[in-house]
């Protein structure tokens, strides 16, 4: 088998957050490991705390107005944000909200056409806010929060999980990120299927518990196993 060779990275994701050992599993195994070593997408995970002013390294205060939750005060953020942007200049800063536009499969494509050149050479660069308690002060978004993005319409207790599931969804559509650059293209909600979701799969054995794969699939056809496929498609 041949070695993908490394080379400068095609996307970068710098994760602002005051709980970075929450991401060390999951973006050390799988494709994202892979991806990493072979120096397709480069993760830095950036801890807000670090930031802070308070000799405690608070980043939370009560909320004006009253009510239930803390809220993100908005000076670590800045000050984090602020250093980050030093080594991503050109990185939209993307908070991690409910409030935020649903984030899609088209919408990742568009995203990704958009920033392939916002860390230079054909690569891209993304700054991700996770917040947490009841949200972030609104300055920090009026002032240096490019858009908001949502995984759904649920609330979470952090945006920790949402960062995870962007940094995912984005990496897929690097080059190379999957080992198989078709690999993306033709799968669940791709513009190849009609934005539809993918056909069933099967593998060995022909039979399993009385249950058998599609005679279609086993006949070496192209054509016709092509036409089964699209008709599965919803």
């Amino acid at each position: 088998m041949t070695k993908v060779k490394a080379h400068k990275p095609s996307a970068t994701f710098h994760i602002l957050t005051i709980f970075p050992e929450m991401f060390t599993g999951f973006f050390n195994e799988s494709i994202l490991k892979k991806a990493q070593g072979n120096g397709f997408i480069k993760i830095q995970v950036h801890d807000i705390r670090e930031y802070s002013d308070n000799k405690h390294h608070k980043t939370d205060d009560t909320p004006y107005g009253g009510g239930a939750g803390m809220v993100f005060t908005p000076q670590p953020l800045f000050d984090c944000i602020k250093a980050v942007k030093k080594l991503a200049k050109k990185a939209p800063v993307i908070y991690l909200s409910p409030r935020g536009d649903r984030l899609t499969q088209i919408r990742a494509e568009r995203l990704n056409k958009k920033h392939a050149l916002s860390g230079g050479e054909g690569s891209s660069q993304y700054i991700l806010i996770c917040g947490h308690y009841e949200g972030i002060d609104q300055r920090v978004i009026d002032a240096l929060v490019d858009f908001e993005l949502s995984i759904g319409d649920f609330v979470l207790s952090g945006g920790e999980l949402a960062a995870m599931v962007f940094v995912d969804v984005m990496s897929r559509l690097v080059p190379g990120a999957l080992g198989n650059i078709e690999s993306h293209q033709e799968e669940t909600f791709s513009k190849r299927l009609g934005r539809k979701k993918e056909y069933p799969h099967y593998t060995r054995p022909a039979e399993f518990r009385g249950m058998k794969v599609p005679e279609v699939l086993l006949n070496g056809n192209h054509a016709e196993i092509e036409k089964w496929r699209r008709s599965q498609l919803k």
